[in-house]
């Protein structure tokens, strides 16, 4: 996984896995996820990070216990 911060553009990526992006998509204001050719979600980006992050400089990586309670999407029929 690599986490780049481009503060010139403010501009936050996470890539998952290190491949060609075939598609994009906004899913919310400032909030795009990248795909491979099969569909499969292989990054993130940020626009305005410095405003959605608390310091996009910095990162801290943690191993531990998932947040299962937090709300979940509902899944459409």
């Amino acid at each position: 996984m690599k986490v780049l911060y481009d503060p010139d553009k403010d501009i936050l990526q996470i890539s998952f896995v290190d491949t060609t992006v075939e598609e994009t998509a906004q899913i919310a204001p400032g909030l795009v996820v990248d795909y491979d050719v099969d569909g499969h979600t292989i990054g993130l980006e940020i626009t305005k990070a410095s405003t959605k992050v608390d310091n996009p400089y910095a990162i801290c990586y943690v191993v531990g216990t998932a947040n299962v309670d937090k709300p979940r999407p509902t899944e459409k029929n």
